[in-house]
């Protein structure tokens, strides 16, 4: 009975294994016709993709149009299916025009009409963005945070202080708001004694939440100096440039603070520090050519002094240049249409 039972079983597994064999040699047979037959992407399809979308058809060009950026090797014509795709996404759903813009600025870093269509699909999706979080979360501090940011754009400072210190009531330990209110109130084009006081404590309060803040710290070693506080610039300077070893200009105003409280042989290090940043600024040099000679090092004093003059007219030079390159500009915009 129980080699019977065996016998049956045996033939049993044979069978199945008989139709399994059967079944995928069926199925690799049909995936070997599938894929013989499958047609290759074909520049006709995309010469379709392209025809449907410049023709105003972007509902049926856009799939096609998102395959076939992926698919061409065309040069030109992955650049047309590009700004194709990107103009359908725009007017149809502005984050489709994403998958285009990350094959477009990849491969057309520099091409003008890439850039430029670019330029507007990233306004649109920012505006479009900006919009979105209105309306999905009105009374959040970052619906604050951008109008206050718009309202900077505007000029508007005091209206833009009042939106960061609405961001303050909702979250008053959200790092950055601080020292963006200090901001605000420093950017004004008259500036009051209130105001710096103001900033100063906006500053410092910043500090209190992030105290890595660098910036911070160099606003206020900044505000310390043009109150002529030299114990109080090194010390915000100094921790700015321990906080960032890259800040270049924490490393100018930290030599430049030293020179002024006549501390010349401190001063040198961090303005050739400052000048390996920044070796074409005239302030640079000036500031290293004072401190070099109030430590005695005339001859290189001199040198410094004799490469800020090549710096200073190097930089007159580029300001004139531009300033004349602007004057053909606005003289050829304002002649009449006739002498153009």
């Amino acid at each position: 009975m129980r080699s019977e039972y065996n016998r049956l079983m045996d033939q049993s597994v044979r069978r199945s294994l008989l139709f399994l064999l059967l079944s995928l040699t069926v199925s690799t047979a049909a995936f070997g016709q599938a894929t013989t037959n499958k047609p290759a992407p074909a520049a006709a399809d995309a010469g379709r993709a392209t025809t449907l979308a410049e023709s105003g058809h972007c509902q049926e060009a856009m799939p096609l149009l998102k395959r076939a950026i992926r698919q061409t090797t065309d040069h030109d014509l992955k650049k047309r299916i590009g700004l194709d795709g990107l103009h359908c996404a725009m007017a149809r759903d502005a984050y489709e025009s994403l998958d285009f813009l990350a094959v477009l600025t990849r491969d057309f870093p520099h091409d003008p009409d890439v850039l430029y269509a670019a330029t507007h699909a990233f306004s649109d999706l920012s505006m479009k963005t900006s919009q979105d979080l209105a309306q999905n979360a009105p009374f959040s501090f970052q619906v604050h945070e951008l109008n206050a940011e718009a309202l900077e754009i505007q000029g508007k400072w005091e209206e833009a202080a009042a939106e960061y210190r609405k961001i303050l009531d909702i979250n008053p330990m959200l790092p950055g708001v601080h020292a963006r209110l200090g901001r605000a109130y420093l950017s004004k084009p008259q500036l009051s004694p209130d105001d710096v006081e103001k900033a100063k404590k906006a500053f410092e309060e910043e500090l209190e939440i992030d105290p890595q803040n660098a910036g911070a710290e160099y606003v206020l070693g900044q505000l310390a100096a043009d109150s002529n506080d030299s114990s109080s610039s090194i010390q915000h300077f100094t921790r700015a440039t321990k906080l960032d070893s890259n800040f270049a200009e924490a490393f100018l105003g930290l030599g430049t603070s030293l020179n002024s409280a006549k501390r010349f042989a401190d001063a040198i290090s961090p303005l050739e520090t400052y000048e390996k940043m920044a070796p074409d600024s005239p302030t640079g040099h000036y500031q290293l050519a004072v401190a070099y000679s109030g430590a005695g090092r005339k001859a290189d004093a001199n040198r410094e002094a004799g490469l800020q003059r090549q710096a200073s007219e190097a930089l007159e030079a580029v300001k004139r240049k531009a300033a004349t390159a602007l004057e053909k500009q606005t003289s050829t915009e304002t002649q009449p249409a006739e002498q153009k």
